[in-house]
């Protein structure tokens, strides 16, 4: 059986799906709360594989525990077919709670009964945004849970501890927790006029999809001299006026976005570094609405990203 994440609160009929999950982090110091949840009969579970979860009537789809390919509510974690690993997300509205469940690679499609498979690059942008918020911080810690099993330290096998928040080294004692690494990312608008932007082509999409532009934080960097530094380098032009719009995990593979808007020095600075950018160029806002609108053969970032967002929020006219 599959439901969707989130189902009004019996305290408040009309909170629906945009009830936000709570992360219910002191949870997780309680070293029996996994076992415990696996069998709980209100436990529901977010199956990850890689990048993708199942989704239902444009929600995701949250199963049963015993009925992950037939697996009893008797049944450890370690013997559910499929299963890699498991966490705690956190309580739903009515209290339940909601486990994480790694999936290895070649996992079945049929592990929950009904669903399309869908990776948060393409489900994101259309799921409810509290949906949004728990499949980035699943499709995070699944990644860490499984590309992370050493000691980074020592190179030992770690335990997993704190319903899956953490991992602890026997060997040499450390505790390692999920990464974030933070990167910036920047919506440039014109020198000149307030109604043109720049964005750029990355050469790893081909060429053929336009963003903003980004980049990670170096060492010992400040956020706005990483915005600066970026732009600099992948699009030639200098900029002022760097102000902070918001932030976005983004777990491809482990980033904080940090979105700015910046005004540009002089228009005339702008081309690619042609490496990473192989193009740069100048939109106005009527360029742009065709685009948003799907009326031109310019493709923008999916609706998912905070990229577009900061240019949607250009486009809207919202300061």
């Amino acid at each position: 059986m599959t439901r969707s994440v989130f189902t009004p609160s019996a305290a408040d009929p009309a909170a629906g799906p945009e009830v936000r999950i709570d992360r219910s982090a002191a949870e997780r110091d309680d070293r029996d709360l996994l076992p415990r949840l696996l069998n709980d009969t209100l436990t529901r579970v977010l199956a990850v594989r890689r990048d993708a979860a199942p989704v239902i009537g444009g929600h995701l789809a949250l199963a049963e525990v015993d009925r992950l390919r037939g697996a009893t509510l008797e049944k450890t974690a370690t013997t559910v077919p499929g299963v890699h690993e498991w966490a705690f997300l956190g309580r739903d509205g009515d209290g339940g709670a909601i486990l994480l469940a790694v999936l290895a690679d070649d996992a079945p499609d049929d592990l929950v009964a009904d669903a399309a498979w869908a990776p948060l690059r393409a489900a994101g942008g259309d799921l409810p945004a509290s949906e949004a918020e728990v499949l980035t911080t699943a499709v995070a810690l699944a990644g860490w849970l499984r590309d992370a099993p050493f000691c980074p330290a020592c190179g030992t096998l770690t335990q997993v501890r704190h319903a899956g928040w953490s991992r602890h080294c026997p060997a040499c004692g450390r505790e390692h927790f999920p990464r974030t690494d933070p990167a910036v990312i920047v919506l440039l608008t014109s020198a000149e006029s307030d109604d043109r932007i720049l964005l750029g082509a990355n050469a790893a999409w081909g060429g053929q999809r336009y963003s903003c532009f980004a980049g990670f934080a170096e060492a010992g960097e400040s956020l706005e001299d990483a915005v600066a530094r970026e732009v600099e380098e992948e699009a030639g032009v200098r900029l002022r006026d760097i102000a902070y719009r918001g932030s976005q995990a983004w777990p491809y593979p482990r980033s904080l976005m940090l979105g700015f808007r910046a005004r540009v020095v002089d228009d005339g600075d702008a081309r690619p570094d042609g490496e990473e950018i192989v193009e740069v160029r100048w939109f106005t806002r009527d360029e742009i609405g065709a685009a948003l609108r799907e009326e031109s053969d310019v493709t923008l970032p999916g609706a998912a990203s905070i990229a577009r967002r900061l240019i949607d929020d250009w486009y809207r006219g919202i300061a």
